[in-house]
């Protein structure tokens, strides 16, 4: 067999991984990605439609821009979860019919965030009244899932399909809270007094973060073990993802959530500002309300980090630990000395040798 200059045989490589025909050579990807897309996709919605019917309502008593700049944050990171969803699932597809590529992967994830970007845009202008506010909600948008894809274009696709899958859980999770902070602020001690309405509600709001955090975390446990379990069913030797990988997908979420904040604070800015401008209290309560996101952030980040963490440390099992004794190690260790040793007890004592042919007059020589 011939041999090319620059080239390897696959025979005579000593690296399995770097052999192309491989099915182990290429990254897993992301399973139940389209699943994940739907959903979010389907969450956006959600958001979308609840933020047009807050806006839109003539019973709401405030304005247009309070109310805006309320639901902001909510519409900003539906859509950086479901730019994410749906470009993980456009690079999924592109990688199972052209193979792994890092551009055309990257492609096709900017390419599934800009069309859930444009979708959103294109639903707000047509359906929101044509205000002042109209034009910042839309490219805020936008630019939340763009953003949101780019952050898909990561090599590590079962990663990033679990932070995609925990922070969809956790924003399901915010929305289902509210139902339960009427009792917690009576649980917390929320009086008359405006300082016990501000004490409880600090500790309505850790709740929500603490418990968010760990939901965060389980979630993306749970996702990633039931993704090495299928790696598994498909190639049993299937590389198994490393403790970083949980720790991110972990704190994911939490990540998104100040990501969120963050294109909130420069895309949404003269939004931010106009609703600051209407009264000293909307000031505060946009001053506050920001406070908190960022502590709930910070918060979901950490919780859900340590959590995923946890989570996978409990399944490694105790290191393997030779007790076995030194002779036995040393006969396994070095076989050359052991056949030494065996051969130098077999052999005969020449003192024995000769006693036993002093004793045995009949076998003596005849000459002698």
């Amino acid at each position: 067999m011939t041999k090319q200059p620059g080239r390897v045989p696959a025979a005579e490589s000593d690296d399995p991984a770097a052999d192309a025909a491989s099915p182990r050579s290429g990254p897993l990807p992301a399973p139940g990605a389209a699943v994940l897309a739907l959903l979010a996709l389907a969450w956006l919605t959600a958001m979308l439609w609840s933020t047009r019917e807050a806006i839109t309502s003539a019973a709401a008593g405030v304005t247009a821009i309070s109310l805006s700049a309320f639901a902001l944050p909510g519409v900003i990171s539906a859509a950086l979860v479901a730019g994410a969803a749906v470009a993980l699932a456009a690079a999924n597809l592109l990688s199972r019919r052209y193979g792994d590529w890092a551009t055309l992967r990257f492609t096709g994830a900017i390419g599934g965030g800009m069309l859930v970007g444009l979708g959103a845009a294109l639903a707000i202008n047509l359906t929101y009244f044509d205000t002042s506010t109209t034009n910042v909600i839309a490219g805020t948008t936008a630019a939340a899932a763009i953003i949101g894809g780019a952050v898909a274009a990561a090599r590590t696709a079962p990663a990033v399909g679990a932070v995609v899958a925990a922070a969809l859980g956790t924003l399901l999770f915010v929305v289902a809270f509210s139902q339960a902070r009427d009792p917690l602020f009576d649980l917390f001690g929320a009086g008359d007094s405006q300082q016990s309405v501000v004490d409880a509600a600090k500790w309505v709001s850790r709740t929500e973060s603490l418990v968010g955090g760990l939901l965060a975390g389980l979630l993306a446990y749970g996702y990633l073990t039931w993704s090495r379990r299928r790696a598994l069913r498909r190639d049993p030797e299937a590389p198994a993802l490393r403790w970083p990988a949980y720790l991110l997908a972990g704190a994911g979420p939490g990540l998104f959530l100040l990501l969120a904040e963050v294109i909130i604070r420069v895309g949404g800015r003269s939004l931010l500002d106009l609703a600051s401008a209407l009264s000293e209290a909307d000031a505060v309560a946009q001053t506050s309300l920001g406070t908190s996101r960022v502590d709930n952030g910070i918060w979901v980040l950490f919780v859900g980090a340590l959590t995923a963490l946890i989570a996978f440390g409990r399944t490694l099992g105790p290191s393997h630990n030779d007790d076995e004794p030194a002779d036995n190690q040393q006969s396994v260790a070095d076989p050359v000395s052991a056949d030494r040793v065996t051969a130098e007890t077999d052999e005969p004592d020449p003192a024995e040798a000769f006693d036993r042919l002093d004793t045995d007059p009949a076998k003596a020589d005849p000459a002698r």
